[in-house]
């Protein structure tokens, strides 16, 4: 496993054809007697639009954002970070499933940095995930359902999947993940989601940033020293 082969792939599948008009259409809705149809129709300023967009989104008026849905093909992540993921209330998965998909030989398997980084812990990282397979083959020969050899895997068990969820939800999870006290896997795993929608929506890339950029500060009990903290903030304004 070689430093290329041990990170997330992603691609971005699936998104409106017009996000950008989309959402603004939804915010002026809110706020204005033309018909929706009327206000999408007509061609509208980029600047306008982004600017309303932002000033609804800061106020707290986020349902204007939740009618964009857009979908992802994820691979080369490990259990670990997919039971990480599949966390998020507001997401829909379609994942690999180990109880239909028998693995064949040696399974595909990440190794945290950590561990890849120390040669002597890795070739035992190695060693070891090569035991676990070849148990888990002895259970399939002797005729144990896949469903139940599973239960040898471990969390590094390389996996793959299709995970849609809206543009609201995209924003709380960049905001959660991108954290540097988030975990290296899931972390990489959400840049790379955030990077394939921003190539084709460059607009967004100020709204899919860790909270701290967002907020301008830190509300982690632990803080990694980047953004003042809310404590800090609080004091210095007397609260």
């Amino acid at each position: 496993m070689d430093e290329r082969n041990n990170k997330p792939v992603v691609k971005l599948i699936s998104k409106p054809e017009n996000i950008l008009k989309t959402v603004y259409t939804a915010c002026r809705t809110c706020y204005s007697a033309v018909s929706p149809v009327e206000m999408y129709e007509n061609d509208a300023d980029e600047g306008k639009m982004l600017k309303l967009i932002r000033n609804v989104v800061a106020s707290g008026h986020h349902s204007t954002i939740e009618h964009i849905q857009v979908s992802f093909a994820i691979s080369n992540v490990s259990r670990a970070c997919t039971h990480q993921l599949v966390r998020h209330r507001l997401m829909s998965f379609s994942q690999k499933s180990q109880r239909y998909v028998q693995e064949k030989g040696q399974f595909d398997y990440l190794i945290p940095p950590t561990i890849d980084k120390d040669h002597e812990l890795r070739e035992k990282f190695v060693s070891f995930m090569g035991e676990i397979s070849n148990m888990y083959q002895e259970f399939v020969d002797a005729g144990i359902p896949a469903e139940d050899a599973r239960a040898v895997l471990p969390n590094a068990a390389a996996s793959s999947l299709v995970a849609s969820l809206n543009l609201r939800e995209m924003i709380h999870l960049a905001q959660l993940r991108l954290c540097t006290r988030a975990q290296y896997e899931i972390r990489m795993l959400v840049k790379g989601m955030c990077n394939e929608l921003t190539k084709q929506e460059p607009w967004l890339k100020e709204y899919l940033v860790p909270k701290c950029e967002f907020f301008g500060f830190c509300d982690e009990h632990k803080s990694c020293g980047r953004k003042i903290t809310k404590a800090e903030l609080f004091a210095k304004a007397g609260v």
